[in-house]
């Protein structure tokens, strides 16, 4: 089902997904780093069968018929005080039944090759899609009341009147929503859609082994993606090797997945009359298409002077006159392989946000002691790393594969950043909490920097400060750059599929179309790199999330240089933002700091912080 309107029609079990890291083909390594700490779910509940999730199951579904049976056809009528009765019971009733979604979704991701987990998560789904069907009427008739009326109703009451943008976004679906009948359809069946393709490709990107050359044992994708970041050439070569090759083997499955998505997608927004794919996604956002379209414009127009330029210092590095795709993430020659125990990553962090403001450690320290964060790679654990904000009445969870690598405590410092804007939304309540994903990346990326500044700082050589340069330069061209790439994969890849099926073949191509204009002169592309957009998730969950990550971190650059620069009580305003949630557009959000992301100029600010650490890596060169 349509995002925009799901979303206010009660989501899916895992109610609100949490924001993934983009993803860096590398992540993880061996087990010793400390007690590494698993995930308390009882929070949610205790156990799958837990008298109290039975008893919130019960009460969900005599929840949901009789808010029909009470306002089903009645909307246009209600007094003010009526209709925040109204908005308040529907809250009541997103809020359990995300907590039930969030409770199996989370149980699913900590072993997605566990049938029974699956099984558990598929019935909740099917279950929480049965009981909320009665309520997909109300955005439809909420969005049939006249302008005046409800202009009426929230100038008489401001406890109402506060729930105004969360209206606003529900109208804003008004052109592209469908009759009654057909929503309820398309309600009913998003658990054999979507939802099942996603599992599917989840399901089988958790059992894909890698036989690696030189490994002695198979390898999952985790720990075979870690090894493009190992300092031994012929090692990044043999994992490059082993997963081009598996996903050769699956590739029509992968390409069948992507067709199927592609085209229901087609479909629905066809019928929605949606002016493009990627639009249905900006209205989620809350984001103009033409904020989108200057950023991706911004970014390719500076190609040449970040990633081209980069990697041609990268291969002088290295002393290649060409790099390949598995030299990328490549470390240094110059830097010496470590690894970060969970201890050491935890100050890190922690002390990191405390010299930003003390409070924001404080917010951050129940995830490390009391089950809000799990970060060992285990067999079945679902890949890479998210924050999940459940619901607003528990807490979040981060879920991370940690092995010991610099760059799993910088997407510790992300996922961190995350959960804390979570918390401190929360206070929005449920429906006005949740942050579009173009400022959802915000106190991530933020975080990440802060975390990155403390580091560099306490640099204690001009090699180790151009290893954290080096470092942080190439996560951002992999924030930016990259995504955008992705971003213009998946536009070609949704027109191409209007006008008829992809074979894998044609993938291939629009694939390796958009790799070689982003990643510039310096690279050979060797035979297999053309499959590698089959492992990506976010194609497959998220159609066309991508951006957002390159939004996040030209806002946080430009948040940053604001901060650097010494704006007066810079911490109150950044604090209030996030506690903003989704109450506020990123316009009114980011006016206390004097930005306005819908100047294309703004764009240019973050491109030119990331150009200015290329600047003097050059500089030492000389």
């Amino acid at each position: 089902m349509n995002e925009v309107l799901m979303s206010y029609t009660l989501p899916r079990p895992m109610a609100r997904p949490g924001q993934q890291r983009p993803v860096f083909d590398a992540r993880i390594g061996s087990n010793s780093f400390g007690d590494l700490p698993d995930w308390d779910l009882s929070d949610l509940y205790p156990a799958p069968d837990a008298p109290e999730l039975l008893r919130d199951m019960a009460w969900l579904e005599t929840a949901c018929a009789d808010f029909a049976a009470k306002y089903e056809g009645k909307l246009a009528g209600l007094s003010a005080a009526e209709m925040l009765d109204c908005v308040a019971a529907y809250e009541a009733i997103d809020v359990t039944a995300g907590r039930i979604g969030s409770y199996a979704g989370l149980r699913y991701y900590q072993n997605t090759m566990d049938s029974e987990r699956a099984k558990f998560m598929a019935d909740v789904q099917d279950n929480i899609t049965n009981f909320t069907t009665p309520l997909v009427f109300f955005s439809l008739e909420f969005n049939r009341l006249d302008d005046g009326v409800l202009a009426g109703l929230t100038a008489a009451n401001a406890d109402l009147a506060r729930y105004t943008p969360v209206f606003e976004r529900m109208r804003a679906m008004r052109p592209h929503q469908l009759s009654d009948e057909m929503e309820k359809y398309l309600h009913d069946a998003s658990v054999v859609g979507a939802s099942a393709w996603n599992k599917l490709f989840d399901e089988t990107m958790a059992g894909l082994m890698f036989s690696v050359a030189g490994e002695e044992e198979e390898l999952n994708l985790e720990a075979t993606l870690n090894l493009l970041t190992d300092s031994d050439r012929a090692k990044r070569e043999a994992a490059s090797h082993a997963l081009a090759a598996v996903f050769d083997k699956h590739i029509k499955l992968f390409a069948r997945v992507h067709n199927t998505l592609a085209k229901e997608k087609e479909i629905e927004d066809r019928w929605r009359k949606m002016p493009s794919p990627q639009y249905s996604r900006h209205l989620a956002n809350h984001v103009e298409p033409e904020v989108v379209e200057a950023l991706r414009n911004a970014v390719v127009a500076a190609y040449p002077k970040l990633s081209h330029r980069y990697y041609k210092l990268k291969a002088k590095w290295m002393g290649l006159d060409r790099l390949q795709t598995w030299d990328r993430n490549a470390p240094l020659l110059t830097e010496a392989p470590r690894l970060v125990n969970w201890a050491e990553a935890t100050e890190t962090v922690l002390s990191a946000y405390a010299a930003f403001d003390p409070r924001m450690a404080e917010i951050a320290k129940p995830f490390f002691t009391d089950g809000w964060i799990d970060a060992g790679v285990k067999p079945g654990k679902a890949p890479g790393a998210f924050a999940h904000p459940t619901v607003t009445t528990v807490h979040p969870y981060v879920m991370l594969n940690y092995l010991g690598k610099p760059r799993d405590v910088m997407t510790l410092a992300h996922e961190l950043g995350h959960g804390v804007h979570q918390v401190l939304a929360a206070g929005q309540g449920e429906l006005l909490s949740s942050t579009p994903l173009t400022l959802a990346e915000t106190a991530s990326v933020f975080g990440e920097m802060l975390t990155f500044r403390k580091l560099l700082d306490g640099a204690k050589t001009p090699a180790e400060r151009k290893t954290l340069l080096a470092g942080k330069v190439e996560d951002m061209i992999n924030t930016v750059v990259r995504q955008i790439a992705f971003y213009d994969f998946e536009c070609k890849l949704h027109a191409a599929r209007a006008e008829g099926e992809l074979t894998p073949d044609d993938i291939n191509i629009l694939w390796m179309s958009v790799q070689a204009q982003s990643l510039g002169e310096a690279f050979d592309f060797a035979d297999g790199y053309e499959t590698f957009w089959a492992y990506i998730p976010h194609f497959v969950h998220s159609p066309f999330y991508v951006y957002a990550y390159a939004f996040g971190d030209g806002l946080v650059n430009a948040l940053y240089a604001a901060y650097a620069d010494g704006l007066p009580d810079f911490q109150e305003k950044y604090f209030d933002m996030l506690k903003a949630g989704g109450s506020k557009h990123h316009k009114e959000l980011l006016a206390p700091f004097g930005l306005d992301a819908s100047d294309p100029k703004f764009w240019d600010k973050g491109l030119s912080m990331i150009a200015g650490f290329i600047d003097e890596l050059e500089a030492m060169e000389d």
